[in-house]
């Protein structure tokens, strides 16, 4: 028996990963299994930008090691960012056969198979991340990423398209260009091509990926393509209905290009995924982050004048190297003036090989680090509140999921249907009741309740 349990950590990037790896593992007539019991091959997809990911890690590697001692010929696989940055010293775990990078997952099932079959430990790795990947290598890594896209194993009728590889930036805290390499933008014909082999498979919306992704850019002859081409050409594809994009880093290029798509294209949501990090610009600067607090909050204002019902996530860190209270009352400021629908709000940790692991002190005491994240969490959630309550009574189109995590929260006992989640195109979750036939497909749902979080509604016949 080849049977497969799957575990991922992460951003969208190991989502992406995830769904790669389980549709080539069925090409290769591998089963999978939501139980570790039935398992013969255990996968678990790491992430290394927050210590606590990687803490997760290791401790289901323990659970792992017990295991292991009564069932030996269980194979464990550790692959993403995790496996690049510890590679052989990851691999010396007890509980650990294969370690793999992002850059190797085309090579996975070939080392499962061998893992199984001769009971040794396998690594597979980039030896030095930072130089652009081999032509050969690169050119298997397209194909594979090409080949098993359809397979998301994740949300109906959705699907997620990297039009990036690696980062340039070097945020002095970040560890994601240690682990996924230099910055590479994919040549537009394979993107679209992909989104048609998509859209061939009912998927109805796409998420185009980059870890900086309004940085895309590629030249072919005379003409130089960036984001907003990509999404104008992907939005000429019959069968896709809504495009998101993630994550855009604060910069003006190409920023106004992409504004004015997402406000021309009816299939481009009206949605921005844009990090601010900080509301210090003293801060920003130690965090190499290359713009001011004031120059963020100009580009949201370019946004909302194109495109005036968008709406914006951010992501904070809390507890940065010397940040103090006067730099945390900056961020608090800041989100008070983005309005954010939601936003991300981090506890720092340093990373190892980062910059600022390396030169900075992680002077911030814990408990200062959680104050300020309740406070910031709580500041943007009474603005998360005020902008859901714009809801009440309105009529939503959303994109369905599937069956709801938390049923309770929206209990009707007069009703015969299972509670379900959705999304609108500008990524509220909305939570009603409906046949899960309905997963993967586009209803209206009439706002009854709300939270901060979470829109409740209504079917509408």
């Amino acid at each position: 028996m080849k049977t497969v349990y799957i575990r991922s950590f992460g951003c969208q990037m190991n989502k992406l990963d995830t769904a790669l790896v389980t549709g080539a593992l069925k090409n290769a007539n591998f089963t999978f299994t939501d139980s570790l019991d039935s398992a013969s091959v255990v996968i678990i997809n790491t992430c290394s930008v927050r210590e606590h990911a990687e803490e997760k890690v290791l401790s289901h590697l323990g659970h792992l090691k017990h295991i292991k001692q009564s069932r030996p010929e269980l194979v464990v696989g550790i692959i993403g960012c995790m496996a690049q940055r510890l590679g052989n010293s990851l691999l010396e775990h007890p509980a650990v056969d294969i370690v793999c990078g992002p850059a190797q997952l085309h090579h996975l099932t070939a080392l499962i198979i061998e893992a199984l079959q001769e009971k040794k430990k396998l690594l597979s790795i980039t030896e030095k991340i930072r130089l652009p990947i081999r032509d050969e290598e690169s050119q298997r890594l397209e194909e594979f990423e090409c080949l098993y896209d359809s397979d998301d194993n994740l949300l109906p009728a959705q699907a997620f398209v990297r039009v990036m590889h690696g980062c340039d930036n070097f945020c002095s805290y970040c560890i994601v260009p240690y682990v996924r390499g230099p910055q590479i933008s994919r040549p537009p014909n394979l993107i679209i091509d992909q989104v048609k082999r998509l859209a061939d498979n009912d998927v109805k919306q796409i998420t185009l990926l980059g870890q900086r992704v309004n940085a895309y850019k590629y030249t072919q002859g005379d003409k130089t393509y960036c984001l907003a081409d990509i999404l104008e050409m992907a939005s000429a594809v019959n069968g896709i209905e809504w495009i998101k994009f993630v994550t855009s880093y604060p910069a003006d290029d190409y920023f106004d290009e992409i504004c004015k798509a997402v406000a021309n294209l009816p299939k481009v949501c009206h949605y921005l995924h844009m990090p601010a990090q900080s509301g210090s610009d003293r801060i920003l600067k130690a965090m190499n982050r290359h713009y001011t607090a004031a120059q963020y909050l100009d580009l949201l204002n370019r946004a909302r004048t194109y495109v005036p019902d968008i709406a914006v996530a951010g992501d904070f860190i809390v507890g940065f190297p010397d940040e103090t209270n006067e730099d945390f009352r900056a961020s608090v400021n800041l989100v008070r003036q983005a309005r954010y629908k939601n936003c991300f709000i981090f506890k720092y940790s340093p990373r190892p090989g980062t910059t600022a692991q390396n030169r900075l002190s992680d002077n911030v005491p814990m408990e200062i680090k959680q104050q300020r994240n309740i406070e910031l969490l709580k500041v943007q959630e009474a603005i998360s509140d005020e902008l859901s309550k714009n809801f009440l009574g309105k009529t939503v189109t959303v994109l369905v999921e599937g069956l709801s995590k938390k049923p309770h929260l929206n209990t009707k006992n007069s009703e015969s249907y299972p509670q379900l989640t959705a999304r609108t195109a500008a990524d509220w979750i909305v939570v009603f009741n409906g046949p899960q036939t309905l997963a993967g497909s586009f209803t209206h749902v009439k706002i009854t309740k709300t939270s901060p979080l979470t829109l409740f509604g209504e079917m509408c016949a």
